[in-house]
């Protein structure tokens, strides 16, 4: 998809309505897009000034969650593995009410594909168990499969947010 595509496809997600409230000091993970993902950062941004609190994931290691730290637009930011953007180590750990999901693919189950290590769906599981916490994939319309192969350790989205549309899994 071309550069000018994907720029226009992340200010459709920053301006749409989303399909659950985020009250003032919700804590809202999103993430740095890495290669041609969808970019999160306007939508962050926007929720940011409505009165979220924003946090990004860091990686802690192989076989483990990501750890979820605070961030706020314009603090200075780490070069994590893989060259991901993330919070220096003195950010505060937070627990999310909601994670914004990068994904390389999904399906009208609720399913996703990332790059293959299992981050998030152990960060979900985890946050999960914690607390209630809503995930929204984010994606390019043209990223949906017709099945995901998903497997026990999968954890299933709440929605997946596109371009051309808002899909919710809580009801199936």
């Amino acid at each position: 998809m071309p550069a000018p595509e994907r720029m226009a496809a992340a200010e459709i997600l920053a301006t749409r309505p989303l399909p659950v409230a985020v009250p003032k000091g919700a804590i809202v993970s999103g993430f740095f897009p890495m290669r041609s993902e969808i970019n999160p950062l306007p939508l962050m941004r926007r929720l940011a000034g409505e009165g979220a609190q924003l946090a990004l994931p860091v990686i802690a290691g192989r076989g483990k969650p990501l750890t979820i730290r605070a961030w706020s637009t314009g603090d200075e930011l780490a070069s994590g593995q893989w060259g991901i953007r993330e919070p220096k180590s003195d950010a505060p750990e937070v627990d999310p009410d909601i994670m914004i999901v990068p994904l390389a693919c999904f399906d009208r189950a609720g399913h996703r594909i990332g790059y293959g290590a299992g981050y998030f769906d152990m960060t979900i599981h985890r946050a999960r168990s914690r607390k209630p916490v809503v995930t929204l994939g984010v994606a390019f319309a043209l990223q949906e499969i017709d099945r995901v192969p998903a497997t026990d350790h999968d954890e299933q989205l709440d929605f997946v947010l596109t371009e051309r549309e808002v899909i919710d899994f809580r009801k199936r």
